[in-house]
């Protein structure tokens, strides 16, 4: 007779030791059948049935960052019998087979007991050493209770093959997977995909529940329960939205994302290897702060910030440098928490991901730069250049020319023109200072019109900077010229502290990783495009918009110092490749030095799984600025995006854009070369029945198209009509 044993009662206050002991488990495989033993927590077997425990396992099953001989299992109890402070425990099975037949130890036993932690939400994780590498192993949970042995959904995964493996490897690259109104039409595509992991580039939640400027209003939402921990936008209006703050509103997104059955079945098959980008905290992020105001308030949150942190930590299946990492919410960011770490898979791919968010300085141009404000003097001007360069225009010092009368007029007119009255201090372009006399129903001054003898500088108007409080020509649409002129004058200022993307101890890390990684391919899992994004307006007769425009300075243009000094260090390198997500949009491309751009590593960006296309956002981006809106022809040029990119020239290393399609990039690799697929879907995307689509219309949904590299070689090559064709930098074709 089997012998019974009751269910564990909940515990409280389960200590850090006890913790890390039952989430590090070493893994042995057990020969025969031994489903007839008892858990390694010391307790008889308990032998009732299994049954369907779905409802107690909400968010299903997830597997991640797999290694040779290990990857991190995860799940998530939820029992309405438990009290909100009460610490629970769940037991974890392994097998070699779906049955679970061939069970594998853990820790000597069958099966092993796992703690759910009320201060994590009960999320479940635990790292199983001791696999064999390129082994697919099955596990599930099982949460014991009065009435019953409750089971969850079954997982596949995969580990990682040895590091001596003469591997082939296929895994699929995704990002940006907005869920409002939003439907994962690609993930349903990926499951008929047989893949070795899946690399999530970030963006996996928005922290936003339908912000009109980006995402859709209707159809299916993410909403918060506590909404008065939450920001709230348009308040009491049709138009309400809110943004996540509490530690409760960014657990309810994970839970909400992952209520999605194409998500979930991709979770219960594939492992996967994820970082995150800025939406798992806040739009357009650098560090903790956030950008949603355009300056009118300060937005520093360290405590938002680490409410975002600490759900990602209990929700991701990351293997953390340091091993028994537990997220401690009183530690200080952006120390609470170190996500940037690598793999090796076999012979022939060493992947870096890095974090591109936490360390990030500011953007360079302030959301409220007052756009008269001089940034570069003449006599800064003549120091770099040796002479003026024909874009540069008249200033005065505000605060003493004409004893100050103009200062005055300007101060008082600050409010009806909505800006910061402090700001109106220092050398101020004339030019400006004219333009905003003129809106004015009245002045007590004249327009300054003798420019005699006046110094000639840049003000942020040269960058594009229009509007004061705006993003437009702060962090998009920013004049190429003159920034870079201004931010290279700034970085060497600086020392370089005016553009970093990762801190100096990621990057000296990143950078030894590379260039100590004896693989054949060095990979990054890099967030936002290396490759420059520039349109050259300046045939157009749209005033003041007929310029040469970096389109997004939130990504590596932002930074293109920084950027310079590392590609400097990994053109010396063979093989790297990057795998870039953020921008929405399928991209390939050359990214190169400033001033040898023929020097240069391959970049592949795969577009947003499902958040809005980078075509569609640029026409919601006209629609909402006060000066674009009003600007004949702005709504046009931001639909034809991807012609300004590829037939103007100004972007030579860019061998491929599509800006108009949701999907995903498949990569397969060995030793002699890489080949990427990016499978692209119509945007808006069309929600997909799992249970009734036939994989073969679901398949005809997508288009593709496929790119190669070769080991040894920097050529980019593109699959046109059969046959691989290289990128020219110099035709700016495919030959």
């Amino acid at each position: 007779m089997s012998q019974y044993c009751p269910p564990r009662s909940p515990k409280k206050n389960l200590s850090r030791r006890s913790f890390l002991r039952a989430t590090l488990v070493t893994a042995t495989l057990a020969s025969g059948n031994l489903a007839g033993g008892c858990s390694n927590a010391g307790d008889d077997e308990d032998t009732r049935p299994l049954e369907d425990g779905a409802a107690y396992f909400p968010q299903s099953v997830v597997s991640g960052d797999p290694r040779p001989d290990s990857v991190i299992v995860w799940t998530r109890l939820e029992d309405p019998d438990l009290a909100d402070d009460a610490d629970a425990e769940v037991k974890l099975e392994l097998a070699t087979d779906a049955e679970f037949a061939e069970l594998v130890e853990l820790g000597g036993e069958t099966s092993t007991v796992a703690p759910a932690k009320a201060m994590y939400d009960r999320c479940v994780k635990v790292k199983v050493r001791g696999l064999a590498p390129a082994t697919t192993y099955y596990y599930r949970f099982i949460h014991s209770r009065d009435d019953g042995r409750f089971v969850s959904p079954v997982g596949r995964t995969r580990t990682a093959p040895a590091a001596d493996a003469d591997a082939k490897l296929r895994f699929a690259v995704v990002s940006c997977q907005d869920f409002n109104g939003r439907y994962y039409n690609g993930y349903a595509r990926m499951a008929a995909e047989e893949l070795d992991f899946f690399i999530h580039l970030g963006d996996y939640i928005y922290e936003t529940t339908g912000d009109p400027s980006f995402q859709k209003t209707g159809g299916r939402v993410a909403t918060f329960t506590d909404k008065a921990g939450a920001i709230v936008f348009n308040e009491g209006t049709d138009k309400e939205y809110f943004a996540a703050k509490s530690l409760s509103n960014y657990r309810e997104l994970y839970r909400t994302y992952r209520s999605d059955p194409a998500l979930r079945k991709i979770h219960e098959t594939v492992p996967m290897i994820a970082t995150w980008d800025d939406h798992e905290f806040t739009d357009d992020c650098h560090g903790d702060v956030a950008t949603y105001y355009d300056g009118r308030q300060d937005e520093t949150s360290p405590d938002r910030r680490k409410a975002a942190n600490q759900a990602w930590f209990e929700y991701m299946p990351v293997d953390f440098q340091e091993e028994d990492f537990e997220y401690d919410p009183a530690a200080a960011f952006p120390g609470d928490i170190q996500i940037y770490r690598d793999f090796v898979f076999g012979k022939h791919m060493h992947l870096v991901m890095t974090d591109l968010r936490s360390h990030r300085t500011d953007h360079l141009i302030p959301e409220d730069a007052f756009p008269g404000a001089v940034v570069l003097t003449q006599a800064e001007l003549m120091a770099e250049l040796g002479e003026l360069p024909a874009a540069a225009s008249e200033y005065v010092d505000i605060d003493s020319y004409a004893g100050g009368s103009y200062k005055a007029v300007l101060v008082a007119a600050a409010t009806q023109l909505d800006y910061d009255p402090a700001k109106i201090t220092g050398n101020l372009d004339v030019a400006y200072i004219n333009s905003t006399l003129a809106k004015l129903d009245s002045a007590d001054v004249d327009p300054i019109t003798d420019l005699a003898g006046l110094e000639r500088g840049l003000a942020f108007r040269h960058l594009g900077k229009l509007s004061t409080h705006a993003s437009i020509g702060a962090r998009y649409l920013v004049i190429k010229e003159a920034f870079d002129l201004w931010a290279t004058i700034n970085y060497k200022k600086s020392g370089g502290k005016t553009q970093d993307a990762m801190g100096p101890e990621q990057q000296a890390w990143f950078l030894d990783t590379m260039k100590g990684a004896k693989e054949t391919w060095k990979l990054w899992g890099n967030e936002f495009c290396l490759v420059p994004l520039v349109i050259d307006l300046t045939p157009l007769p749209i005033q003041p918009f007929n310029q040469v425009f970096y389109m997004n300075v939130d990504q590596w243009d932002g930074m293109r110092d920084r950027r310079n000094e590392l590609l400097g260090e990994l053109v010396k390198l063979d093989n790297v490749v990057a795998l870039t997500g953020d921008i929405h949009a399928f991209y390939a491309g050359v990214p190169g030095l400033n001033d040898d751009p023929k020097q240069h590593i391959t970049e592949l960006v795969t577009s947003g799984m499902s958040s809005g296309t980078f075509r569609t956002q640029l026409v919601l981006q006209v629609a909402a600025d006060p000066i674009l809106s009003m600007t004949a022809g702005a709504s046009d040029l931001a639909d034809s995006i991807d012609t300004l990119f590829t037939k103007t020239g100004t972007n030579r290393h860019l061998a491929h854009a599509d800006s108009s399609h949701n999907g995903f990039m498949i990569v397969e690799l060995d030793g002699q070369a890489i080949v990427a697929t990016y499978l692209a879907i119509a945007e808006p995307d069309i929600f997909v029945d799992l249970e009734s689509e036939p994989a073969e219309e679901l398949a005809a949904k997508f288009t593709s198209v496929r790119f190669k590299v070769e080991a040894g070689s920097r050529e980019l090559y593109k699959e046109i009509a059969g046959a691989w064709k290289r990128w020219d930098y110099d035709t700016f074709s495919y030959v």
